[in-house]
């Protein structure tokens, strides 16, 4: 059956609940299950609401009132600023400031000075509202802000379905498909992906809230996405992990993910995990099939309509033999409009020739797939004449059995120019004067100027909402 157009949220299209076509659990969050139809009804309510307006901010909460807030600024092309709930007050200044926000939409932190617009969720409206272009801005999401404030991050409807649109090929991601998380909805990986991604194939989504093994483990679902951290869980609680033995994908991001944990997670459910990578400046751009080889540390082939390639610091092309690394270089039709207010930063980040410089460094084996080595701000060490990946390192010491988590960084060093240091998270029952065995363990696997020269127990590593290592904390 055809509805006609379809729009970004092609699975809320009012003609088909208007056909009859409901989704009786097309959102379930917070306690609450919303259908299609609910959907439509308030979403176009809340636009009503906020129609006249250019951008809003939402304190993206995982509740009904963010998704139903989302949706109405989509549905009447207003812009939407997701505000992480546990941003602290200047940072929130900043974005409010930043964006141009002229209100918040739904909730609002203690002390906001905007105005505050209600989503009253049983409201319900039919009216409808012409598809905006392409062109026009669905969301400004805002960096993390470790190399300074945070840029804010536009992003196109067009681009938004680009990127959704590939992703679903490359997982065959279909409406007979049901979704489940518990991701953050103010990035790309639980906002975009997790939720206009099932409303844009009409899969059902299940939020749990929290990403926690039981979580995941109550909610029957195909795919499953989860950070690193979530997939560590996860293993440490076989019975949880068990659970998703019937998944079709277990789908892996924002940061690598664990070698030992891949290996366990596959133990424990009978497949391997799907790894994918992206940024809030590109979406997703790399991704292991559903029908393609998953391999640890590897994070496929480029999705639909993009292209990669790898830059030394010259410029120079880096060989695809996945060993060598260099600067990884996107284009496709998924990438962001640009920083707002910062045109010298947007500048930056392009080639003359019109290639996005992603900052990450990478490999690129004869057959397309892609390794993510790590930040060349932080994970390129140029130690001893040699240009040495830090994700390398450690995903070896990783796979030690008396290693919880690493992070392994470059500290500026006189005679090397910067000296290998692990930080290590050793667990509960490690072995004393761990130190050297560290050392000699990686010496063992890689080459010898890859050991770290000094190897720094710690009781736990500095991480940002996503679960990201904040290596500029380290050193």
């Amino acid at each position: 059956m055809s509805y006609g157009s379809l729009p970004l949220l092609k699975s809320l299209h009012p003609a088909a609940v208007a056909a009859g076509a409901d989704i009786p659990d097309a959102v379930t969050i917070d306690g609450l299950t919303l259908s299609r139809s609910d959907l439509i009804g308030a979403a176009t309510s809340v636009a009503e609401r906020v129609a006249q307006a250019e951008r809003v901010a939402v304190l993206a909460r995982p509740t009904a009132t963010t998704v139903l807030a989302v949706l109405g600024c989509l549905i009447a092309g207003v812009t939407v600023v997701p505000v992480p709930p546990d941003s602290g007050t200047a940072e929130i200044a900043h974005i409010l400031t930043d964006s141009g926000a002229q209100a918040w939409l739904g909730e609002a932190p203690e002390g906001a000075e905007l105005p505050v617009v209600p989503v009253r969720a049983h409201a319900r409206s039919w009216h409808t509202y012409p598809e905006p272009g392409p062109d026009t801005t669905a969301f400004i999401l805002y960096t993390s802000g470790t190399t300074g404030a945070p840029k804010g991050v536009v992003l196109s409807r067009g681009a938004i379905a680009a990127g959704l649109d590939a992703l679903a090929r490359a997982w065959a991601w279909t409406s007979k498909d049901v979704l489940v998380h518990g991701l953050p909805l103010f990035h790309v990986h639980g906002l975009i992906l997790g939720l206009l991604g099932p409303l844009r194939v009409g899969s059902p989504l299940v939020h749990t809230g929290k990403p926690t093994p039981a979580a995941y483990a109550a909610a029957p679902g195909t795919i499953y996405f989860g950070v690193p951290t979530v997939w560590s869980r996860v293993v440490e609680d076989p019975g949880a992990a068990k659970e998703l033995a019937n998944a079709r994908l277990l789908v892996s991001g924002s940061a690598p993910l664990p070698v030992p944990v891949f290996e366990r997670l596959r133990e424990l459910t009978g497949q391997a995990p799907v790894e994918r990578y992206g940024m809030s400046e590109t979406m997703i751009t790399l991704s292991i099939r559903a029908d393609g080889e998953r391999r640890p540390g590897w994070v496929g082939v480029p999705v639909e309509g993009v292209q990669t390639r790898l830059r030394d610091e010259s410029g120079e092309p880096v060989p695809h033999d996945g060993e060598s690394i260099g600067g990884l270089q996107v284009r496709g039709p998924m990438l962001f409009g640009g920083y707002l207010n910062r045109p010298d930063a947007t500048a930056e980040c392009w080639t003359a020739d019109g290639w996005f410089r992603t900052g990450d460094v990478a490999a690129i084996d004869a057959g397309g797939y892609h390794r993510i080595v790590g930040r060349e701000s932080v994970d390129l060490i140029k130690s001893g004449g040699f240009r040495i990946g830090a994700g390398e390192i450690e995903t070896v010491l990783l796979g030690h059995a008396a290693v919880a988590e690493v992070a392994v960084v470059g500290v500026p060093d006189d005679d090397l120019g910067q000296r290998i240091v692990a930080f290590v998270v050793p667990r509960a029952d490690a072995p004393g004067e761990l130190e050297q065995a560290l050392i000699d363990h990686v010496a063992q696997q890689l080459s010898v100027h890859k050991r770290p020269r000094e190897v720094r127990l710690v009781e736990s590593l500095p991480r940002n909402a996503m679960g990201k290592v904040q290596k500029k904390l380290l050193g």
